[in-house]
């Protein structure tokens, strides 16, 4: 049976009902527009003839009961299914994965006990949605992970059918989107700690598309026949949004993706510029950390008359296909912000073959 099919992602809405919203100085993403970019992009997907819509995590600013509710709710009115999975701001504690799970049974959750679960969204498509969250036992702290128990059910379910064409939905990245990711403290927070687990049982499944969210960036990474394709937070800087049409080939398969942003909102009109000065006044002690910390080791005194020139750095990032130049920067240094050159594929619009 050949399989053609269109969907969109929507990542890390960190929706926050007017009621709940909670400064504090260091956030870079401007949940104040969460609700307003959320419904300016569901009139547009409306309009599309969309098979389905995925949500990889952070639905919520924190967890709070009043917005899963309003979001489960809405979600309830479009005219094609909505699929979810909990992000680390959903789960702020042990206790709530499986009130998660409850909020959300009309968006893949069938069993409230379970915080991952597998779906036939068409006739010979399977999506699973995985729970990436953990807790440490001893300190409470949150984990990015998937625990032994999830990934036995995983290759239960993948082994059950190999017919069918899957799609992984994980709010933690699964490859690297970042140069050295991996092995600096501030990127690997965002990779899933056992990711290597992960991606060998895909491979050997066959899976090909996973869809993440998590870092807040434009991203397509590829390592030989898996694509991690991590979307943006729609309340971050360029507040993105994708949508993907599959197409069976007499080779195999193809998948464009297409990427588009909210410009504009009735109380942001320049939302674009505002958004990406506010990323770029609050980025500089992320910065200041990238340049003193590993493998860099700047002192601050090195690293400040640095600053101006990164003020946008993450930014560009974020927005995916960066491109940067830092001729008057030390050789090290130049070097290494360079590597954050984007490489192929294409982070917006690209066609992957399958």
């Amino acid at each position: 049976m050949s399989l053609n099919f269109r969907f969109a992602v929507v990542s890390d809405l960190h929706l926050a009902l007017p009621q709940t919203i909670r400064d504090t100085v260091s956030r870079f993403h401007l949940v104040e527009v969460s609700v307003a970019a959320l419904e300016q992009v569901l009139a547009h997907l409306v309009t599309l003839e969309l098979d389905f819509l995925l949500l990889p995590g952070d639905l919520t600013q924190d967890g709070e009961p009043e917005n899963h509710h309003w979001l489960a709710q809405r979600l309830q009115q479009l005219p094609f299914p909505t699929y979810v999975i909990p992000g680390n701001h959903d789960l702020v504690a042990p206790v709530e994965l499986s009130r998660f799970a409850g909020y959300y049974r009309r968006q893949g959750y069938q069993d409230s006990n379970q915080p991952y679960y597998a779906c036939l969204p068409l006739p010979g498509l399977r999506l699973i949605g995985l729970n990436s969250n953990a807790f440490c036992a001893e300190t409470g702290r949150q984990l990015g992970r998937l625990d032994d128990e999830q990934l036995r059910w995983l290759e239960a379910v993948l082994n059950s059918s190999q017919s069918l064409t899957t799609l992984v939905m994980v709010h933690h990245n699964v490859l690297e989107h970042l140069p050295g990711q991996a092995s600096n403290p501030l990127g690997r927070r965002y990779l899933l700690e056992n990711a290597d687990t992960l991606t060998s049982i895909l491979r050997r499944s066959g899976v090909k598309l996973v869809f993440t969210g998590h870092l807040h960036a434009q991203d397509i990474a590829h390592s030989y026949d898996l694509y991690d394709i991590t979307t943006g937070s729609l309340v971050s800087y360029p507040h993105p949004y994708r949508v993907l049409t599959y197409r069976a080939t007499t080779s195999g398969a193809e998948l464009d993706v297409d990427s588009h942003r909210v410009e504009a909102l009735p109380d942001w009109p320049t939302l674009q510029q505002t958004s990406r000065e506010w990323m770029g006044q609050h980025s500089a002690s992320f910065m200041l950390k990238l340049l003193t910390q590993p493998p860099l080791n700047l002192s601050i005194q090195e690293s400040e008359p640095l600053l101006a020139q990164l003020r946008y750095f993450w930014a560009t990032v974020a927005a995916g296909d960066a491109r940067f130049s830092f001729p008057d920067f030390p050789a090290p240094v130049r070097q290494y912000f360079e590597r954050f050159n984007d490489l192929p594929p294409a982070d917006n619009q690209a066609t992957l073959q399958l």
